[in-house]
């Protein structure tokens, strides 16, 4: 986490109490423009519906955090807050004005979501490699910095590899995290929506998903190879593998020799299994 960050970040959120030292200022609702970092995409609508009424009649309980950009000001944390206020007619909202670098914004901003677990799978992914990109992090260094297990980041990670039709299936919660995780196992990958779809439209589970999707991958080794089935044994060693890496591994053995293939879809998840195999 970057230095002097953590504290900063106990203040943060709802709940917790502004420093005394601070002052809580009123600030003019058409000044304040949302944080650029914001990972958030999809708002509750019944949720912000709920809060706009609440602060109809109660108003702002809790302050905003604002950082100051030029002549207005952006949100550090508080957005719902804002957007409730506006729907409700206010003209100023409380708020905090404290200062932030461009880094511990995005940082911020992500772990306040984190905490209030309102992102999907998608804008948590999306939120990752932003972070990645901007901060010149590995994998490992983000999971330490956020407090994530790598493979928690990995798995996350892998999912931008989906098809946007179905990366907007998740976000809508039509299809979870595991059901995507299933289909980037598929090797005909330009299939991977028309599954997706017959996912949906009879019901399956995850488990369901990766055996339909197991059989037509071993459909697809028969076509493209007379090797005979291959045995118990190298199937249970492909599954630990496969579960190992979060991705497609497949265990190729002739009389006493072999190769084991290792799938990737991106320079980032080549790095994460690289890592994986220094471990």
């Amino acid at each position: 986490m970057s230095k002097g960050l953590g504290k900063g970040i106990n203040a943060l959120f709802p709940g917790e109490s502004i420093n005394q030292m601070e002052s809580v200022e009123k600030i003019p609702v058409k000044e304040i423009k949302v944080n650029p970092y914001q990972p958030r995409k999809i708002f509750d609508e019944t949720a912000l519906s709920e809060l706009t009424e609440s602060i109809k009649e109660h108003g702002v309980l809790q302050p905003i955090i604002l950082r100051r950009r030029g002549k207005s000001f952006e949100i550090v944390v508080g957005e719902r807050r804002f957007r409730a206020s506006k729907a409700a007619g206010l003209k100023e909202i409380p708020a905090v004005i404290r200062e932030f670098t461009d880094q511990q914004m995005m940082e911020i901003a992500i772990l306040e979501n984190l905490q209030r677990e309102d992102l999907t799978p998608i804008e948590e992914a999306d939120a990752y490699q932003n972070l990645m990109e901007n901060l010149s992090l590995t994998q490992e260094q983000l999971a330490f910095r956020l407090g994530k297990s790598r493979p928690h980041i990995a798995n996350h990670i892998r999912l931008l590899s989906l098809p946007e039709i179905v990366r907007e299936l998740i976000s809508a919660n039509k299809l979870s995290m595991g059901h995507g995780r299933a289909l980037l196992g598929l090797k005909r990958k330009k299939l991977i929506p028309s599954i997706a779809e017959k996912v949906m439209k009879e019901n399956l589970n995850v488990r369901q998903l990766e055996s339909l999707v197991q059989r037509m991958n071993e459909d697809v080794s028969r076509e493209t190879s007379k090797v005979p089935n291959k045995d118990i044994f190298i199937k249970e060693k492909e599954s630990q593998l496969r579960e190992y890496f979060g991705t497609t591994v497949s265990i190729k053995k002739s009389k006493n020799k072999g190769k084991i293939e290792i799938e990737f879809f991106s320079e980032d998840d080549l790095e994460r299994i690289l890592e994986l195999l220094e471990d």
